[in-house]
């Protein structure tokens, strides 16, 4: 019959064709219709479309322009920001069965329209599934019943701010907007270029489903700075971002200083590796990489490693896998060049390539391609060009095998393949990345959390741990946003303290000239000066060390050296070291609490009770160390899923005014209870007790240089702590100017940011270090650890 295909399965497996799929949009061009091909703002639950707008177009996979979408300005920023401060109220003011109701609602609704999901999703070039969304609305809505329930001592932050990049996916924007709205929160988009129609088409049916006007809004735009407006409005109470990092990081620094809290996830500028061991099921194996290698859009950018001993093996196959397969088409032709370079820069050095067929030069398309024989060092292994290009390198034991996957600064995922259950569980366990997938790749659940390490983001999405970011304890206030200061970024912290002697001073009086802690060892800074600490009167009541960059230097590689070590200890043994440290304070208890009178003048009997209750909360973290337990997340495929917090590495610590000695061992004791190392900067004010609390270090379990104290000029230590590579976390007290800095320098490298500005805190009554509520215990955790899951299926 005219028009059946005569094809035999045996020639279908043959050349491994794709087969035939559907390519009508008539619904989703049904719905760009009634909007006459112009699509408004989503502000206050409807669309608008303001007067004296540009619009600029969106256009599909082969260029051609679908519709138009308005460009928002100022006062439409303005009027969305003004429209979710009252969706806010409203939302956050109805119940947790309420909130949930709508979202599980609205699951329904997702799976009644989603033809047009997914026909608007692949005319925007965003290939994500309906379905996936259903799961999503649906996991977050039993979260949106629960939070009170499991949650009792949080709150929600307020305005979310959710923006993506252009090439970031539907999935991705929405495992931000769901769990925001869950917690009760209001939530302004500002989608990328690919996820735009799909936003809003997916505001409209959250009206649908009775999501009160103004909890969600929608603006669209054509500049770059669109996102920065929006998250410098003072309505806005955090900014959270997922895509790709160079659109991050000028992100960041946009809105450095505005007083917005900021979390990235940059999972689309990270390299993952895809590590097939000898012990693999070699088959199973390159049909993983044939599924995510050459997909015409990849979340992640991969390189294949593959163990020197079954090498031929691997190759021999994916050369037969690939015969035949089609060219895939490119984003843009900047992408061909990136690919010629890579090419040739294999070829220079020797390797081979493995294609489906000759490239051609016209047409915007390119053979899928594996580069082979390539180094580690090799610029197509550090960064991948785009396009269905695929590195390739070798090692020969496992071992190497999992220092090549940590290779990367990137650290979003990993695949690998092994029959060896024993390998799989403990090359996952060692591979510095947020989620390990065994003999499978690419699942997403947002039941897992999905964190990334290092250049790959500073907080985490999906399950339970990624609900936090959109939290805040109910202890903490919420302070007033503020402006930028004006700071040379380059010469910040370079200045030196200046100290004014007092008329009259006699060195021969100062009772004391202190030591710094570095390496387990007491020493002078390396500059030779030292600085004066002086009483609430003025008078000078000792010397301490003027540290700078190299005592931040000397300090680090110390640590890098011992907390390896430190957080593979069981968390028993790290309990027992933390107990010894609790006891080691009782008996200088005395010493402690004259330190803190004769430093910060208030009378002995509170200084006594500091000093009580740091060794109360010492014992605290004790305790807590090997309570804290993996989770088992329940994803509805089939397998086997594990949810285990981590040690995030090295942090530096500037330590507030308030409550020296309790504020040094909360902190601390959170820091090294999950197997961190800490490098602490004392309060520049009041720096005598955290000296006086190295003598207690010292007669602990505590491992020399797993912390150091270093005293100083705060903003000087601050500028050498957040230009160190290896620092992966800061958390500050300090000055308004220096949390500025911070946000905007630690986006490269990028790092983990605890910000406090102390002038607001003590105007408004800010951390309560004497209080017992639980929530403050859990935030101190939360912000000592990051997230690795690791999913292994089953048949």
């Amino acid at each position: 019959m005219a028009g059946i295909s005569t094809k035999t399965v045996h020639d279908i497996f043959q050349n491994m064709e794709y087969g035939p799929s559907s390519t009508s949009t008539a619904t989703a061009q049904s719905w760009l219709e009634k909007h006459s091909r112009i699509l408004g703002l989503f502000i206050d639950g409807k669309f608008s479309s303001p007067a004296d707008r540009q619009t600029q177009d969106v256009t599909d996979s082969k260029a051609a322009v679908v519709c138009s979408t308005v460009c928002a300005k100022d006062e439409d920023v303005a009027s969305a920001a003004s429209s979710a401060a009252r969706g806010f109220k409203t939302w956050s003011d109805l119940s947790c069965y309420q909130r949930a109701k709508v979202l599980l609602k609205l699951a329904g609704v997702v799976q009644r329209h989603s033809q047009c999901v997914s026909e608007l999703c692949e005319l925007s070039q965003s290939s994500t599934s309906p379905a996936v969304l259903v799961r999503l609305a649906q996991y977050y809505a039993s979260w949106a019943q629960l939070r009170d329930t499991l949650m009792p001592e949080w709150i929600p932050q307020g305005v979310v701010a959710v923006a993506v990049s252009d090439d970031c996916s539907v999935y991705f924007l929405m495992l931000k907007v769901l769990p925001a709205l869950a917690m009760g929160n209001a939530v302004i988009v500002v989608p990328g270029k690919t996820t735009t129609l799909p936003a809003l088409l997916l505001a409209q049916l959250f009206m649908e489903a009775g999501l009160p006007a103004g909890v969600l809004n929608v603006v669209t735009g054509s500049e770059a700075s669109l996102a920065a407006k929006v998250a410098q409005n003072s309505q806005v109470n955090h900014l959270t971002y997922s895509g790709s990092q160079q659109t991050g990081e000028a992100l960041a620094k946009a809105v450095a200083g505005w007083g917005v809290p900021m979390s990235f996830s940059l999972s689309l500028s990270s390299v993952c590796p895809f590590i097939i061991f000898d012990s693999a099921d070699l088959d199973s194996a390159v049909d993983g990489v044939i599924e995510l290698a050459f997909k015409k859009k990849r979340d992640f950018q991969w390189v294949l490693c593959v163990q020197e001993s079954v090498l031929d093996s691997v190759v021999a196959r994916l050369k037969l896998r690939m015969t035949g397969m089609k060219c895939v088409a490119l984003a843009t032709e900047t992408d061909r060049n990136l690919i010629d370079a890579a090419v040739q820069e294999t070829q220079q050095q020797g390797g081979t390539l493995i294609q489906s067929c000759s490239p051609v030069s016209t047409g915007g398309l390119y053979p899928p391609t594996i580069l082979c024989g390539l180094a580690p060092s090799c610029e197509a292994v550090i960064s991948p060009p785009p396009g269905p290009v695929l590195p390739l390198i070798s090692f020969r034991s496992s071992a190497e095998g999992v220092t090549l996957g940590n290779h990367s600064p990137h650290g979003q995922a990993a695949s690998i393949w092994t029959e060896d259950l024993t390998l799989a569980l403990e090359s996952a366990k060692s591979l510095c990345v947020g989620s390990v997938w065994v003999n499978c790749h690419s699942v997403m659940d947002p039941a897992l959390p999905f964190c990334g390490r290092r250049e790959s983001g500073n907080c985490t999405d999906g399950g339970r741990e990624g609900l936090y970011q959109f939290l805040r304890p109910s202890h903490s206030p919420s302070f007033p946003r503020s402006s930028p200061s004006s700071i040379n970024y380059a010469d910040f912290g370079s200045a030196a303290s200046k100290f004014v002697i007092p008329e009259g001073f006699d060195p021969s009086s100062v009772p004391r000239f202190y030591s710094q802690y570095l390496g387990g060892q007491l020493r002078k800074a390396d500059s030779g000066c030292s600085r004066s600490v002086l009483a609430p009167g003025g008078a000078v009541l000792a010397h301490c060390p003027d540290g700078g960059r190299k005592d931040v230097r000397n300090a680090v590689e110390a640590a890098i050296k011992v907390q390896p070590g430190w957080m593979k200890k069981s968390p028993a043994a790290r309990s027992q070291a933390l107990y010894s440290l609790a006891d080691s304070l009782d008996k200088r208890r005395q010493d402690l609490a004259v330190s803190i009178r004769t430093q910060t003048g208030i009378p002995l009997d509170e200084a006594e009770k500091e000093v009580e209750l740091s060794i109360s909360r010492l014992s605290d973290w004790a305790a807590r160390c090997d309570k804290e337990q993996a989770g088992t997340p329940f994803p509805p495929q089939s397998g086997t899923a594990l949810s285990t917090p981590e040690a995030l590495g090295v942090l530096g610590v500037i330590l507030p005014n308030s409550k020296p000695l309790l504020s040094l061992v909360s902190l601390l004791g959170a820091a090294i209870a999950m197997g961190n190392a800490v490098v602490m900067v004392p309060s520049e004010k009041y720096p005598l007790p955290a000296l006086e609390f190295i003598q207690v270090l010292q007669a602990s379990d505590i491992p020399g240089g797993l912390v150091s104290i270093i005293t100083g000029g705060r903003d000087q230590l601050t500028h050498s702590l957040a230009n160190h590579s290896v620092i992966q976390s800061i958390w500050y007290w300090g000055s308004k100017e220096g949390c500025q800095f911070l946000q905007y320098s630690c986006v490269s490298p990028l790092k983990h940011l605890w910000l406090h500005c102390e002038e607001e805190e003590e105007k408004e009554a800010g951390q309560n270090w004497t209080s017992s509520n639980p929530s403050l215990q859990e935030e101190l955790w939360r912000k000592a650890v990051v997230w690795k899951s690791i999913w292994i299926p089953t048949a």
